[in-house]
């Protein structure tokens, strides 16, 4: 047996768990390790995050990895690339020292100043220049509330971070942000991809001074110090790079490297991903982020709000004779419905679901839309019922899909992975959606930290050929073709799905205004 010469460490630092790996370049994996991230919730639209845990689970677990791995293994570690969730806002002073918790994505305390951010520029100015419509979980919002209300903290800023910035910069002690992360933190100019002066000035910031300095997702930004490897247990000297989003590493741990692919990470909600040679207009309802991999200089990542949600609701809501029998039966609820749903033919007998339970994001990027049943009659069954739900999800996807094609960018076929890749009832719905394979990668397949793996291989030469080494680590489940009878009936009834929300699209938005001023 052939000795493995060279290894890379991939970490993510999600908002619920840091999760870390050591892969060979041959795709054998040689430590794993994670640790639990804390929310802290000060109060309503509130969510933050300690980023001194952040390196303390960091550390404990290169550690893990250390002892599990060997210093054999760890003396051949060629590189480092760490993602995170994005749109955080931490304050670091001169030192590095965070200043105070960070406030994470979905802390939306500052939406007055949002308001006043867009009153300012205009809605289609925002727009054009951030490749976004404007939310209270972004940057500029946030950096407007922080230096208003507490002004003495803001004084001693000398730059705001990402959670990887800042455990890259435990490791290396250099100050950077990856353009991923920086592309959607709505403070920078995607026209000419550097920080956005004109929002800077209307939140009185000079972000050139407060942000980190720009670099590649794959770029070299520095080595781990000797005070890292002490801490650590790692060796000083290994390359780090610039990493990115835990969005866009999913989608390398997808094994995506070619044009022509969609990839769906499949969770509680969705991330739709599809390559681009041409870089999208900032205006379009999806739009293109820079990509690192060679012939897909961008790609478009759309997120769908709830898909496994949604299945998830109607079991805890509507599925109580479905969790009885299954439990009469030894099954779990998840088997029970999807051998439930095909039952009924597909179109579930014209009864549309709409996954709109919390609003929704791509394509039609509206917080006010509601989830509905629509075309129930007395002759619905429980059945039909299951089967609209696995169905109203994928046209879902089909719509974001069939809205990044019309923005530039075709696929031919379907990656998925995550927990809505065990539901082969789903995948082979979603196959006839949208007419296309859809490629069901196994349990270990999309493994975040695979894909940060997979950026520094590439980039130092252990993966010199992307799509090989995809090959090599990104094992298929199943190959499910589309059924040719499914695609024609769901054919005839997507328009539909389309058709009714943009009827009902006015409507639900003043119903929904009313009910907040019932509530008031």
């Amino acid at each position: 047996m052939n000795k493995v010469e060279n290894y890379l460490l991939g970490m993510d630092c999600g908002t619920t768990n840091i999760k870390a790996v050591i892969i060979g370049e041959d795709g054998t994996v040689a430590a794993e390790a994670s640790r639990p991230n804390c929310f802290i919730c000060p109060g309503p639209g509130m969510q933050e995050q300690d980023a001194g845990r952040w390196w303390e689970n960091s550390v404990e677990i290169f550690r893990a990895l250390c002892e599990e791995a060997g210093m054999e293994v760890v003396r051949r570690i060629r590189g480092i690339g760490i993602s995170s969730h994005t749109v955080t806002m931490l304050p670091v002073d001169k030192d590095g020292v965070p200043l105070r918790n960070a406030l994470t994505y979905q802390d939306t305390r500052s939406g007055g100043e949002l308001d006043c951010i867009v009153d300012t520029i205009g809605w289609e100015r925002f727009v054009n220049m951030v490749g976004g419509r404007p939310g209270a979980g972004f940057l500029p919002s946030k950096i407007l509330w922080f230096k208003k209300n507490e002004p003495e903290l803001f004084a001693r800023t000398s730059s705001f971070m990402q959670a990887s910035s800042y455990i890259n910069f435990k490791l290396t002690g250099k100050r950077t942000i990856d353009i991923d992360q920086a592309a959607r933190t709505q403070c920078l100019d995607i026209s000419t991809m550097d920080w956005a002066s004109e929002i800077g000035d209307v939140i009185g910031v000079d972000l050139d001074s407060v942000m980190p300095p720009l670099k590649l997702v794959n770029e070299i930004i520095g080595f781990v110090t000797d005070e890292a490897a002490d801490a650590t247990g790692l060796v000083s000297g290994i390359p780090v790079i610039a990493g990115c989003s835990d969005a866009m590493a999913s989608m390398y741990a997808m094994g995506m490297s070619r044009l022509g692919e969609a990839g769906e990470s499949s969770g509680t909600s969705s991330l739709v991903f599809v390559g681009s040679d041409v870089k999208s207009a900032p205006d379009l309802p999806v739009v293109t982020k820079p990509c690192a991999i060679t012939g897909m200089p961008w790609v478009f990542d759309a997120p769908i709000t709830t898909t496994g949600l949604a299945l998830n609701w109607y079991i805890e809501t509507m599925a109580a004779e479905e969790r009885a029998a299954a439990k009469e039966q030894g099954k779990d609820i998840y088997t029970y419905l999807n051998e439930l749903a095909l039952e009924a033919d597909p179109g579930s007998g014209g009864l549309l679901f709409y996954p709109y339970l919390m609003g929704e994001r791509a394509p039609i990027w509206k917080d006010y839309a509601r989830s509905m049943f629509i075309g129930m009659s007395i002759s619905t069954t429980r059945a039909e019922m299951a089967r609209s739900v696995f169905e109203g999800t994928a046209f879902a996807l089909r719509h974001v899909i069939e809205t990044i094609g019309k923005a530039g960018a075709g696929a031919g076929m379907l990656r998925i992975t995550g927990g809505g890749a065990k539901s082969r009832t789903w995948s082979r719905i979603k196959a006839a959606v949208l007419d296309m394979p859809v490629y069901v990668l196994d349990e270990r397949s999309g493994n975040v930290p695979v894909g940060d793996a997979l950026i520094a291989g590439h980039k130092l030469g252990v993966f010199p050929d992307l799509s090989e080494a995809a090959e090599r680590l990104v094992k298929i489940d199943e190959v499910i073709e589309p059924d040719q009878e499914w695609v024609d009936r769901y054919e005839k009834i997507y328009p539909f799905y389309k058709e009714i929300f943009l009827h009902l699209d006015q409507d639900l938005r003043r119903l929904r205004t009313v009910v907040e001023r019932l509530d008031m």
